[in-house]
């Protein structure tokens, strides 16, 4: 009896604690907390899908546009970057070519295509527009694209690449795809 109380006293006492850490922290009375829109959690990469957000300003309201644009394009395009540079690294490794080097600048050349190629297939899954008292607007974005239509257009241009005779790299997809599919938890896992 005096050990089920002990335990509950624990449980209870571990649960209060708890619940006292997930408070949120209370800012200096002297700053104020900025909400961007479209951005947090709900728009980071995760295993599914390479996300990028991104602000654009001008007194044009479509050059504001094209500016958040561009800029989440930039960020996307190094985010899909930092994975394929993991994914190329970790599996050429694992895969012990005698042509290492050769093979090495063949996937980086062809990550750089399917990047620049596959932005165009980018979505759009939030977009705000404002103006700002001194008259500029401000676009706020959230794009995303699919990872596994990544690795399907990678996974095509690879199988041509290993066709080629001067090449002929060992290409085994399901290998790249467990790879390139550690790399995305990682890098999905390195938000805060």
């Amino acid at each position: 009896m005096k050990r089920g109380i002990y335990l509950s006293v624990f449980l209870l006492s571990g649960m209060l604690l708890f619940s006292a850490c997930k408070k949120k922290a209370t800012l200096p009375p002297d700053e104020k907390e900025v909400i961007v829109p479209c951005s947090g959690p709900e728009y980071w990469t995760n295993k599914e899908v390479f996300r990028a957000n991104a602000i654009g300003e001008s007194y044009d309201q479509m050059t504001a546009k094209k500016k958040a644009l561009s800029n989440a394009r930039a960020e996307l395009a190094a985010s899909i970057s930092t994975v394929l540079k993991g994914v190329t690294d970790n599996y050429v490794n694992s895969r012990e070519f005698n042509n290492r080097e050769e093979v090495e600048e063949r996937y980086e050349s062809l990550n750089r295509e399917v990047v620049n190629q596959e932005l165009n297939g980018i979505r759009t899954i939030c977009e705000k527009q404002v103006k700002t008292q001194e008259g500029k607007y401000k676009t706020y974005i959230a794009i995303e694209l699919a990872s596994e239509k990544l690795l399907e257009a990678y996974n095509e241009r690879m199988q041509k690449l290993s066709r080629e005779e001067r090449m002929r790299i060992d290409y085994d997809y399901e290998k790249f795809k467990q790879t390139f599919d550690r790399e995305m938890e990682k890098f999905s896992q390195s938000r805060p």
